[in-house]
């Protein structure tokens, strides 16, 4: 399994031999589903907290006697049919929302969901994001660039998020001239998980032959 590697200016640079447990994986909908529900799961807060009627302040007397007033019958205020009354079965801080998840678990979800981004043309290989200096202009023209490879116009037409970048190591000049661009996002390679590449349409990986042999490591 081959893939071709493109510079910054849309020219090819070569190939690329990929591992066909990363990219020839099988699409397995529910692995890849369990793991994002898990991580999605896992990223809530669990701050939402709702009194019950017998935390609620007020409520000591009853509201009038129990006979004789042609009303219904009630025995406190704080009631939940009561406005200002305490809440039925709301959320509560005690509840734990996360969910565990395998290292295994988590690098096949990957792997699946890698394979049917390259199966569907949406990643492109790019031997490196250099710039001289941090500037937009230039990160504006190596994405206009690239975008001239067959199927990968959305990498500088987009208004609205549509392509994360995997950066190998951290690149100032390429980072800062690039997170100006409204259609790009991006990650390292090594906190790339199967919930962002899902999030986003293209996915373009720079370095790749280190990156391959990395994503090859974590399986």
């Amino acid at each position: 399994m081959e893939a071709k590697i493109y510079n910054q200016k849309g020219a090819e640079a070569g190939n690329i031999t990929l591992p066909a447990k990363v990219f020839g994986a099988k699409w397995r909908a529910d692995l890849v589903h369990q793991v994002v529900e898990g991580m999605r799961s896992n990223k809530r807060a669990g701050t939402a907290d709702t009194k019950s009627r017998g935390e609620v302040r007020g409520g000591g007397k009853k509201p009038w006697k129990q006979k004789g007033t042609g009303r219904a019958r009630h025995g406190s205020s704080r009631s939940p049919i009561w406005v200002g009354g305490g809440v039925t079965h709301g959320p509560l801080v005690e509840k734990n929302y996360k969910r565990k998840i395998t290292k295994k678990m988590r690098a096949q979800a990957l792997f699946s969901v890698l394979s049917k981004k390259l199966k569907d043309n949406e990643i492109i290989f790019v031997d490196s994001l250099s710039f001289s200096s941090i500037k937009t202009k230039s990160a504006v023209d190596a994405m206009k660039s690239l975008a001239k490879v067959s199927g990968f116009k959305p990498l500088a037409n987009s208004k609205k998020p549509r392509v994360l970048i995997a950066l190998m190591e951290r690149n100032e000049k390429a980072e800062k001239s690039l997170r100006n661009l409204p259609q790009l996002e991006i990650v390292f390679l090594k906190n790339l998980n199967p919930m962002d590449v899902l999030n986003y349409q293209y996915l373009l990986i720079e370095s790749p032959i280190e990156a391959v042999k990395f994503l090859e490591s974590r399986g």
